[in-house]
């Protein structure tokens, strides 16, 4: 991880941050990543942290030791608004990732609005809130609707809008950019 982070850092400008993940898929066992996480030679400025993973509040809890910032992701269809809002420290982290599992066209901006609901009032860090597949564009829209962070991305949908094939992250950066700016217009 070490190297990896200091390869990115090389060919990127200071005011970059450099993130890594914690998730499951990466290290299954949470002990583990606990201990990896505390062997660390090289620090990443963040690292993400999945609250419906086990060990989620250990794992954010090292990080904030060594001081590496923290992305809690919080996925729809689990417990971990639950578990992250009662966790003493959800204050310190950098921002909250709200990703909608809910690929669906026609429920994913419900679902979007009820993981919103769940993380509740006046939580203390930005959210950045996005969907997957069918449901990343609408999702984009419950976002600016909520007057919340969003993203897009290959790593979330490969299709425009409008259902064609996506040439690369710039042609979806452009038309979430022409989404958030007609809402921006429209005033809604």
């Amino acid at each position: 991880m070490g190297a990896a982070v200091s390869a990115v850092r090389a060919v990127l400008p200071e005011r970059v941050r450099v993130g890594v993940t914690t998730g499951a898929w990466a290290v299954p066992d949470p002990g583990r990543r606990v201990e990896l996480i505390r062997s660390w030679t090289v620090l990443p400025d963040h690292a993400s942290v999945n609250w419906h993973e086990e060990g989620a509040e250990a794992v954010a809890g090292v990080l904030l030791q060594r001081g590496v910032g923290i992305e809690a992701g919080i996925w729809s269809g689990t417990d971990g608004a639950r578990r992250f809002r009662t966790w003493p420290l959800a204050h310190r982290v950098l921002r909250v990732l709200a990703e909608v599992t809910d690929s669906g066209p026609g429920t994913a901006a419900a679902t979007a609005t009820a993981l919103i609901r769940e993380l509740g009032e006046g939580l203390p860090v930005a959210v950045l809130l996005h969907g997957e597949d069918g449901g990343a564009w609408p999702v984009l829209r419950a976002a600016a609707g909520l007057g919340l962070d969003t993203r897009i991305g290959l790593e979330d949908v490969l299709v425009l809008p409008d259902g064609s094939a996506a040439e690369g992250n710039a042609k979806l950066v452009r038309a979430a950019r022409k989404i958030l700016d007609e809402h921006r217009t429209r005033g809604l």
